[in-house]
């Protein structure tokens, strides 16, 4: 699984990080950024994630 975030489009509101923290955190720029690769037992979570989205720029590859 990977997982890219369109940092472009991101207004950095956080949820993705309160969702999966393992996988994703806010970067210095105030952007969400993925700061781990996910694990087997982060794919719920990391789906969560991008599906929460409220500008919709977390893409998941399986």
């Amino acid at each position: 699984m990977k997982v890219k975030i369109d940092r472009d489009g991101c207004i950095g509101c956080g949820l993705c990080t309160e969702i999966c923290p393992d996988v994703f955190e806010i970067a210095e720029d105030g952007l969400a950024s993925v700061a781990h690769e996910p694990a087997r037992t982060d794919a719920a979570k990391v789906h969560e994630a991008a599906e929460s989205c409220p500008v919709e720029v977390i893409e998941v590859e399986e």
